[in-house]
């Protein structure tokens, strides 16, 4: 494991500051690739619920289709199916195939999450996508910049996701207001502390990975922008649970 903030100290002065640009071009390069990811899903998510609420206020025969037909199962679960075969296929990939296949899994993401425009107001969900804009981005400045190794807290979240997801699918069940709020509020709780751990941890893989070739450091970002798209995500659906008024 690479030590925490190291810069190699082999080497000259000129090799160092060019180890850090490539620290901060590696780095610049997965926010970018997640920024547009989330365009996508955004733009995905808004123009299908557009067109699936006509005029009038009913469904149209594309909101029959995606929101009451069996095919809503299919893009339901979709991203999941191609989040698991994002991590399977990446080695055989071209960097060039691995970032578009983020690109279609953040518009199938977009598609699954269409809803949220028809249940909650518009200037709800801004106003939540602020707010996770902006806890998100002190939370990845401090995974980032601590010299606190977070790898201990990153293994404790990850058992609390999984209590969270098994906890998601028995409210499914249970339908208990009471269960849904502590699940929204741990959900809040373990993404937030996700994102630091990720950040640091995307970081550290280029420490460590920084002489490896172009196209591996390539799909290396692609994955980090992939985890930090999670989060985020993750993060903005759960305070959309606390801030957002139904329509």
């Amino acid at each position: 494991m690479a030590e925490y903030n190291a810069i190699p100290r082999a080497g000259t002065a000129p090799r160092s500051a060019a180890f850090d640009e490539g620290l901060r071009t590696y780095m610049n390069k997965v926010y970018s690739l997640m920024g547009i990811g989330m365009l996508v899903t955004a733009g995905t998510a808004w123009g299908l619920s557009t067109l699936a609420i006509g005029p009038d206020g009913t469904a149209t025969a594309l909101g029959q289709a995606i929101y009451y037909s069996p095919l809503k199962w299919v893009i339901m679960f979709l991203p999941l199916v191609m989040v698991f075969a994002f991590g399977a296929a990446i080695n055989r990939l071209s960097t060039a195939g691995a970032t578009l296949l983020f690109y279609a899994f953040a518009a199938a993401m977009g598609a699954s999450l269409s809803w949220i425009f028809l249940a909650y107001t518009g200037i709800s969900i801004v106003q939540t996508f602020v707010a996770t804009a902006a806890g998100f981005a002190g939370l990845s400045i401090y995974g980032y910049t601590t010299k606190r190794d977070l790898s201990g807290m990153g293994r404790f979240l990850m058992m609390g996701l999984i209590g969270l997801i098994v906890a998601s699918i028995i409210n499914i069940f249970l339908r208990s207001g009471g269960v849904q709020f502590a699940i929204s509020t741990l959900g809040v709780l373990i993404f937030a502390g996700l994102t630091a751990y990720d950040t640091q941890r995307i970081k550290n893989t280029y420490l460590e990975l920084a002489n490896s070739d172009r196209d591996f450091l390539g799909k290396s970002a692609i994955m980090g922008a992939l985890t930090l798209y999670l989060d985020f995500l993750n993060l903005f659906l759960f305070l959309l649970q606390f801030m957002g008024n139904r329509e």
